[in-house]
């Protein structure tokens, strides 16, 4: 009984609660969204017992900062005809009033229906925690003139990066594929490197599992965790950037290709070559939202084939990742070495 009467109480808290950001969007008027969803909410909540309630209730408390497993209620797809699946109700109840429509949402691979299909008369998963809202990739808007005088690549020619150990080493060719060649063998689909500004900290990360969680703190979790990744010498920049990565990112292989979903507080910034456009000159930076996932490797189209922008060094298999700070023709920072914190993923899937 307590625990149905704290899940309920929650819900009643949330519902008249501003939203956290943009990120996961602001009801112009909390109350009238209260009053909208509340008849379906009361009537889902009926339907939960008491352990799935009160999952329901630990994952809005944590705001997804641990995985409280699946929320599951018996469905069947004749009943999604007469209003919003539970699922969709949840989303907009506790993370997206703007939401509209199954069809913008990607259930994340944590969820148990991820790996099976719901069929008629079985259970399905409406943990608003287990979804992320897809985004659509958008570039930075280019504002008239900004590209005068811009680099014409993503680092300097001859750039030389230099590790925290002090390692020196160039920057991989547009044709080095030693990585894709020997990781095969060695069972890892990618290596992560950790950069503030020029400087690597810490060792490459081997990524195994399909799905790894990068964050600088999660109370309960696993991955390449950055808090943990100490600097002879860090600039008062970097330490309050390093304190917006939060819950940080997941990133996933999945069958159609390499998925970001952003877990943080903040907006993270993001280059890959199969999410720039053809006639881009420079590098195209991606700006995803918190709580958005975006493809940012397309496997079909590195099949095909996809153009290699920019003049300078760079690597087809290379995703850069900026957590907070923006660069490019749009931003004061023209390099991703100008960022305070950013991440390198170095692809080696066939």
């Amino acid at each position: 009984m307590f625990r149905s009467v704290s899940a309920r109480q929650l819900w009643r808290q949330r519902c008249t609660t501003p939203s956290r950001g943009p990120g996961e969007g602001a009801p112009p008027n909390p109350q009238d969204l209260h009053n909208a969803l509340r008849p379906a909410a009361h009537q889902l909540f009926k339907k939960l017992k008491d352990e799935q309630l009160w999952r329901l209730a630990e994952a809005v408390e944590s705001k997804g900062r641990w995985d409280c497993g699946c929320v599951r209620l018996p469905w069947e797809a004749r009943a999604g005809k007469q209003g919003s699946p539970p699922h969709v109700l949840l989303c907009r109840l506790y993370r997206w009033p703007d939401l509209r429509q199954a069809s913008e949402l990607k259930r994340l691979n944590q969820c148990e229906n991820f790996w099976r299909k719901s069929r008629e008369g079985t259970s399905i998963c409406c943990n608003p925690y287990h979804f992320s809202r897809l985004a659509a990739p958008v570039v930075e808007p280019r504002a008239p003139g900004s590209c005068r005088g811009a680099p014409r690549s993503a680092l300097p020619e001859g750039f030389t990066t230099k590790s925290a150990g002090g390692t020196q080493s160039n920057i991989r060719g547009r044709n080095d594929t030693t990585l894709s060649r020997s990781s095969t063998k060695e069972g890892y689909w990618c290596k992560l490197a950790y950069w503030e500004h020029r400087t690597r900290v810490g060792r490459l990360y081997s990524v195994t599992e399909p799905t790894v969680h990068i964050f600088h703190d999660l109370p309960k979790g696993s991955g390449f965790c950055l808090g943990f990744l100490g600097s002879e010498s860090r600039s008062e920049v970097v330490r309050r950037t390093r304190m917006k990565i939060g819950q940080g990112l997941t990133l996933s292989y999945e069958q159609d290709g390499v998925w970001v979903y952003n877990r943080s507080e903040h907006p993270i910034f993001i280059n890959s070559p199969t999410l720039a456009p053809v006639a881009t000159r420079g590098p195209a930076v991606h700006k995803l939202l918190p709580g958005y996932s975006v493809k940012v490797f397309d496997s079909e189209q590195a099949l095909s084939g996809y153009p290699v922008v920019g003049d300078g060094p760079c690597d087809p298999r290379s995703v850069r990742i900026s957590f907070a700070k923006g660069w490019g023709s749009c931003y004061s920072r023209q390099f991703i070495t100008s960022c305070p914190c950013w991440l390198e993923v170095l692809l080696s899937i066939p």
